[in-house]
């Protein structure tokens, strides 16, 4: 009996298409203060770099280079957006 099944279709996601595949996790989680230029070197040419940033935006991921920024990076991009939305909704609030 085969384990798999060679007539169906396996899903991929993103992180089958990641350039840090197989890249030691650690140079994505540097210490407090070290570079973070190797890992957002390896970001830098990816093709799913944006769905990599998204993931990391939407699961409130902390640590580490995900889609290319730092969490500093990614607090901005979250702040943005709520001062967007919050701007939408007060947009939507007033009547002409």
């Amino acid at each position: 009996m085969a384990l798999y099944d060679e007539t169906e279709t396996e899903e991929k996601s993103w992180q089958d298409f990641a350039n840090c595949l197989g890249v030691d996790p650690d140079l994505f989680f540097p210490e407090r203060g070290a570079s973070t230029r190797e890992a957002k070197e390896v970001c830098r040419g990816c093709v799913v770099r944006e769905d990599c940033l998204e993931y990391a935006l939407q699961n409130g991921e902390k640590f580490g280079i995900w889609g290319g920024m730092s969490e500093r990076e990614r607090r901005r991009i979250r702040r943005q957006r709520a001062l967007a939305r919050a701007a939408a909704a007060q947009a939507g609030n007033v009547t002409a």
